[in-house]
C-alpha cells in the first residue's frame, strides 16, 4: 500500500464556488438553514423522487455539509483500502465534494447522480477546476469495473437498502458505504434503516472494517463477492436482534478497528 495521499479539506473553497457558480442567487441564509430548507422545499413539491430530480436547495445542503469535517473519516478509511491511481465510483454523488477531493489526491473517480441541479454544479465545479472525469446519470446506465464504489449518507434516502447494496456490489470489487440509526429529528428524507439486518449482509462478506462514526453512523468497507467470509463478524461484537452492541475489548482482527460510541450525557 503507497503513503496516504493528502486529502485537502478546504471550507472556504465549498462556500466560494457555490457563491461564483449562482451569482446573484446566491442567498447565505439559505446555507445556514441547509437542513430547514431542505424540508421547506420537500413540502413545496410534496414527492421525494421529484425532489431528487429538481432540488436546488441540496446545493446549500450538500454545501454545507462540505464545509464540516463529517465525511473526512469515510475519506480517510477509503484511501486506506486503496491507492491513489484506483477507479472509484461516487454513488449518489450530489455536488460532488468528496470525489472532488479524491480526484485532487490522484484517483481516478466517475460521479454517478440523477439529472438534476446537483449534477449541472458538479460538471461547472470540474471545468473550474480543470478536472476531467465521467460523471453517469443514475436513471441510466451506470458502467462496472471500479476497484471501490461509495455512498456516503445516501442509503437511507432509498426505499430499498438491499437493492441498493446490490447495485454497489455489481459494480465494484469493494463497497464503502454507511447505515445512519436513526434519531428523534431526523429530516423527514430519511428512511428507517434495518441496521442489524444490513450488518449481518455485509458481515456474510468479505469484511474488511467497520466503524461507529459520530455516534451513529456504521461505517463498512468489503468485498463485494459472498464466498469469502470472515470466520466471525469482528469478534469484539455482537449483532443480534436487530442492533449492534460491545460485547467486550477483544483484540481486533488485523486491518480491522471499531470506535466506541460516543458516551451519551
Amino acid at each position: 500500500m503507497a503513503a496516504h495521499p493528502d486529502l485537502r479539506f478546504d471550507p472556504a473553497r465549498e462556500e466560494r464556488e457555490l457563491r461564483e457558480y449562482l451569482g446573484p442567487r446566491f442567498e447565505l441564509d439559505r446555507l445556514w438553514r441547509y437542513q430547514e430548507q431542505i424540508d421547506e422545499e420537500l413540502a413545496r413539491v410534496s414527492d421525494e423522487a421529484e425532489l431528487y430530480r429538481t432540488s436546488t436547495a441540496y446545493l446549500y445542503n450538500l454545501t454545507a455539509f462540505a464545509m464540516m469535517q463529517t465525511k473526512h473519516p469515510y475519506l480517510r478509511e477509503l484511501i486506506r483500502h486503496v491507492d491513489p491511481g484506483a477507479r472509484l465510483l461516487d454513488y449518489g454523488c450530489g455536488i460532488g465534494s468528496d470525489g472532488l477531493r479524491l480526484l485532487e489526491a490522484g484517483y481516478r473517480v466517475e460521479f454517478a447522480e440523477f439529472d438534476n441541479p446537483s449534477m449541472a454544479y458538479l460538471r461547472w465545479r470540474l471545468e473550474r477546476r480543470g478536472l476531467q472525469a465521467p460523471i453517469h446519470d443514475l436513471s441510466a446506465t451506470v458502467p462496472a469495473g471500479f476497484d471501490l464504489a461509495y455512498a456516503f449518507d445516501v442509503i437511507e434516502h432509498v426505499n430499498d437498502p438491499f437493492a441498493f447494496l446490490d447495485e454497489l456490489e455489481g459494480r465494484a470489487r469493494l463497497v464503502e458505504v454507511n447505515f445512519l440509526a436513526p434519531v428523534p429529528d431526523d429530516q423527514a428524507l430519511h428512511h428507517e434503516l434495518p441496521i442489524g439486518a444490513l450488518l449481518r449482509h455485509v458481515a456474510h462478506r468479505r469484511l474488511l472494517c467497520y466503524r461507529l462514526l459520530h455516534g451513529r453512523s456504521h461505517l463498512v468497507v468489503y468485498g463485494s463477492g459472498g464466498a469469502a467470509r470472515m470466520p466471525r463478524p469482528l469478534s469484539a461484537l455482537r449483532i443480534a436482534a436487530g442492533r449492534l452492541r460491545y460485547t467486550g475489548t477483544a483484540a481486533e482482527p488485523q486491518g480491522r478497528h471499531v470506535d466506541r460510541p460516543a458516551r451519551r450525557t
